[in-house]
């Protein structure tokens, strides 16, 4: 992902009770990301979507004090129901990949693999990420944000749980 290797990917993983269908669907269908991914407690707007190898998805976030936030992901793999390979970044209000609001050192782009497998009729997702192309700065800033990434995807994961479990309840 990175061509340093002395820099380690930032590797989550989660089992979910669901079919790996359902949980890559959740992952490549606007109207199940919309519902899910993010930060908890912010609300998403899609504003568009074009899901397949080479298309993007971009959306927007509000925070309960106002600000505006724009991000999207680039679509490099998707291999049903099993691998999903996208680029995430900030953009700006034309959708091109921006600066991130909270740091100019953080990395412009973030490639992610995300590995599905199925046992007993649970879904283990893998999660990788690691900086595109960073410079010093960008991946110490990465890496010392390890923590707090881990928190937020502990906190989109949790989301991802309800709604699947609420797509499989009806």
């Amino acid at each position: 992902m990175t061509t340093e290797t002395a820099h380690p990917e930032l590797t989550l993983t989660r089992v979910f009770n669901a079919p790996r269908e359902l949980v890559f669907q959740a992952w490549t269908d606007p109207d199940h990301l919309a519902r899910w991914w993010g930060s908890p407690g912010v609300p998403l707007r899609v504003v568009s979507a074009d899901i397949r190898p080479g298309g993007r998805f971009l959306y927007q976030q509000t925070t309960p004090d106002g600000n505006v936030m724009q991000a999207l992901l680039i679509f490099r793999e998707l291999e049903p129901p099993s691998r999903i390979v996208f680029v995430s970044a900030f953009a700006d209000a034309e959708g091109q990949i921006a600066r991130a609001p909270f740091s100019e050192h953080w990395p412009l782009q973030i490639m992610t693999t995300l590995t599905l497998t199925e046992e007993n009729g649970q879904t283990h997702l893998t999660l990788q990420g690691a900086p595109l192309d960073a410079t010093p700065e960008e991946q110490a800033m990465f890496d010392g944000f390890r923590a707090n990434m881990e928190q937020g995807f502990a906190g989109s994961f949790a989301q991802l749980e309800a709604h699947l479990a609420a797509v499989a309840a009806g």
